[in-house]
């Protein structure tokens, strides 16, 4: 069985090697791997591993592969399923191919994912914050650039805010780094006071030189947090900015949901294709009894995911140590990652990865393949 599948996969070449484990355990985690489906996998482990290959180290068994999203997080927790499964310690050692999906003269910078909501007030920012830690958490480089022009808050989020970004030659910015993310904000070189009242051409412009004009590390992901809303300076920066694809924040009100709508239609205008929806303050989970109270609704961010085709990334909750960790611009995930909002963060960022990777990747299992006739 397993063999008869590993000749129709392309990405796998020599799953085991000559001094693997006994016939019997090779062919349960051959088994299981062919079967295992997930949000990150679903047409299974095997389709988008390459290189694939597995031997026994101190009595563990070390699965090697390349992948082309990361996923640490849910290795660990296919590592888990495995070893109880077999009785044996299971370990993955991945490479991580991430490749960009869009051809742009940006230097160090892979893929560019912007994060926007069609109104203020839905966790846009904060959510672009441990979306971006989420990515890191799960393998990646990555960074994070403010292009809320009127209200800089990645400063304060990340514990930056009052801090000055150097330059080694005078032409390009050196970013500022927190718990291993890369940022850059209007709010390290401006007042707030003088940000905001910036007409809309010249906060086009100073994005722009922000974007083109650092310095930036090698990054698999650069997230873009988005001004909110659908204007004119929305309409620029989405035309102006090479992004791969666009992620829509809302919370299950019906007023956020028009907004969200009016801001999927504007990425259809420029030709920008939405990965998905992530839909914040979904619920209250209640400290002593551990009931949901839908405070803003329920099922709007899926409904409307459903009406546009997309994907609904995740669900998040409305908990007081969420603005609790923003406010005081500590890391969410690194604080408690082990926690159950860690967790959640994480599972998104896995989502909006795969996602990337199989909308937009040319490697990806989806994409059409062209046959000569």
């Amino acid at each position: 069985m397993f063999s008869s599948f590993l000749s129709k996969n392309k990405f796998t070449k020599n799953m085991f090697s000559k001094n693997d484990p006994s016939a019997e355990t090779q062919q349960a985690i051959s088994n299981f791997l062919d079967a295992y489906r997930s949000d990150s996998f679903p047409a299974g482990f095997l389709s988008v591993s390459q290189s694939i290959s597995m031997s026994t180290i101190k009595d563990e068994i070390v699965i090697t592969a390349q992948l082309p999203f990361p996923c640490d997080g849910e290795l660990n927790e296919i590592a888990e399923q495995l070893t109880a499964l077999i009785n044996l310690p299971i370990h993955f050692d991945i490479q991580y191919q991430i490749e960009p999906v869009r051809q742009h003269a940006i230097k160090g910078v892979k893929n560019i994912i912007a994060i926007s909501s069609g109104k203020g007030g839905v966790g846009k920012s904060t959510t672009a914050v441990n979306l971006a830690y989420g990515l890191i958490a799960e393998g990646c480089n990555v960074g994070i650039l403010d292009a809320d022009i009127y209200g800089p808050s990645i400063p304060t989020m990340l514990g930056l805010k009052g801090e000055k970004p150097t330059s080694s030659d005078g032409k390009l910015i050196t970013p500022l780094e927190s718990n291993n993310l890369t940022a850059m904000s209007i709010g390290f070189l401006v007042d707030d006071a003088n940000a905001t009242v910036w007409r809309g051409p010249m906060a086009s412009r100073a994005f722009s030189q922000l974007l083109n004009e650092t310095d930036w590390p090698e990054l698999d992901y650069l997230i873009v947090d988005m001004p909110p809303g659908t204007g004119d300076i929305q309409l620029t920066l989405a035309q102006q900015v090479p992004v791969a694809g666009a992620l829509v924040i809302t919370t299950p009100q019906d007023i956020a949901l028009v907004d969200a709508v009016k801001g999927m239609a504007m990425f259809e205008q420029v030709k920008l294709p939405v990965l998905g929806i992530i839909e914040n303050m979904s619920y209250h989970q209640c400290d002593n009894c551990g009931h949901h109270a839908h405070l803003f609704g329920e099922g709007g961010g899926e409904r409307i995911a459903n009406t546009a085709k997309t994907k609904l990334l995740g669900q998040l909750p409305l908990d007081i140590r969420i603005r609790e960790e923003a406010d005081s611009g500590s890391c969410l995930i690194n604080e408690d990652s082990a926690g159950e909002l860690a967790q959640l963060y994480r599972k998104i960022a896995r989502n909006v990865a795969a996602q990337t990777f199989y909308q937009l990747d040319m490697r990806s299992p989806t994409t059409a393949n062209v046959v000569e006739v």
